[in-house]
């Protein structure tokens, strides 16, 4: 399953965009999603800004019961927004937030999502600008002492031909796109959530075909890490609710993950936070490697967990989870972040990848 999330202009396998405008560059729109797999992979939605995420339907789950962790029976606590952690000053919720200073919806809107920062995607697979739009958001969050959430989203073949669709025409290219981006960081502290969905939604690939996208998401990873030491670079687990933790932990070995800082999931997802650590700690014990290796999760909307029935396009009764940190309080845990903003649409209460300000009050208020 692909979901989508906060993008410097860009369409990929996560709905939910911020936007990153950097001078004298085109539009960049970023989409992320993740998803349930299907047997015709869902659709992600892109933001309408220079950066679009989509979301992607999940399919009933691949694991069965008894694979699937249990959630921990535990009232979620509301954590504080890290202090560290990097703000964008242009996304959707913040342009909709100044715009409409009377509406009756904005205080709590701006209070409990505009606030807080959210991952800024890229997923226009241009070589020629993807440099100077990273640098422009890696410069203005170590300017301001902060740490920046980066989502590289332009993978060839990416989601699947399903709503996300696009990326770099082929791998040699996307490794020069990948090189591009990576002197965009500078020498400042990052997070990169390395290209979403590209190896949980990998089955539609022919095994030549996923062999070669691992050995290039291995090199992105290397990649990434020589040009910024302090670059701290994860990669795609899927979800709780997609593939068992052993076979996720095997593909996660092709694709280099062992050597790279640890694991993401539930990127535009809504499966519980407690589900999420109990499932990535499974992942991180299959996929062995250093100690260090840690996860994030994608708490952006998953405050309800998951929806009924397999629900995926804005379902009712959803809300935020708990906010943005680098202080977890949980072993292996590095961070819970937003990575796709909440309130951008995967498609049904308004157009796919667009803020829609009654989806964000309802997520807000946990209606």
């Amino acid at each position: 399953m692909v979901t989508a999330a906060s993008v410097v202009t860009l369409v990929g396998s996560v709905t939910g965009t911020i936007s990153a405008l950097g001078a004298g560059h085109g539009t960049d729109q970023a989409v992320a999603t993740t998803r349930t797999p299907a047997p015709a992979p869902p659709a992600l939605s892109p933001s309408p800004r220079p950066d679009t995420p989509v979301t992607h339907p999940p399919t009933p789950d691949p694991v069965p019961p008894s694979r699937t962790p249990a959630p921990t029976r535990r009232k979620q606590r509301t954590a504080a927004v890290s202090p560290l952690l990097y703000r964008h000053p242009d996304s959707q919720v913040l342009d909709w937030v100044r715009a409409h200073p009377g509406d009756p919806r904005t205080a709590v809107i701006a209070d409990r999502i505009a606030g807080r920062p959210a991952a800024v995607w890229f997923a226009d697979p241009d070589p020629g600008t993807i440099a100077a739009r990273v640098r422009a958001v890696t410069e203005g969050a170590t300017a301001g002492g902060r740490v920046p959430v980066l989502v590289p989203y332009a993978i060839p073949d990416r989601d699947c031909g399903g709503a996300s669709q696009g990326g770099a025409p082929d791998l040699a290219a996307y490794d020069a796109w990948i090189d591009a981006f990576a002197r965009g960081l500078g020498s400042g502290e990052v997070i990169v959530i390395l290209e979403p969905d590209s190896v949980a939604q990998s089955d539609c690939l022919t095994e030549a075909d996923r062999a070669a996208r691992f050995a290039s998401l291995a090199r992105a990873g290397r990649v990434l890490k020589a040009a910024d030491p302090r670059a701290r670079v994860y990669y795609d687990a899927g979800h709780s609710g997609w593939n068992p933790p052993d076979k996720q932990a095997a593909l996660l070995e092709q694709a280099g993950a062992a050597d790279s800082d640890g694991v993401f999931s539930n990127v535009s997802n809504f499966r519980s936070t407690a589900d999420e650590i109990a499932y990535d700690r499974q992942v991180l014990a299959a996929l062995g490697g250093p100690a260090r290796l840690g996860a994030v999760i994608d708490t952006s909307r998953n405050g309800n967990g998951a929806p009924p029935g397999g629900q995926w396009c804005d379902p009712a009764g959803r809300k935020i989870g708990r906010a943005p940190t680098l202080d977890t309080g949980e072993a292996r845990i590095d961070a819970y972040l937003w990575v796709k903003p909440p309130g951008e649409s995967d498609g049904c209460r308004g157009a796919a990848g667009t803020f829609t300000p009654s989806y964000a009050y309802d997520l807000a208020r946990g209606a």
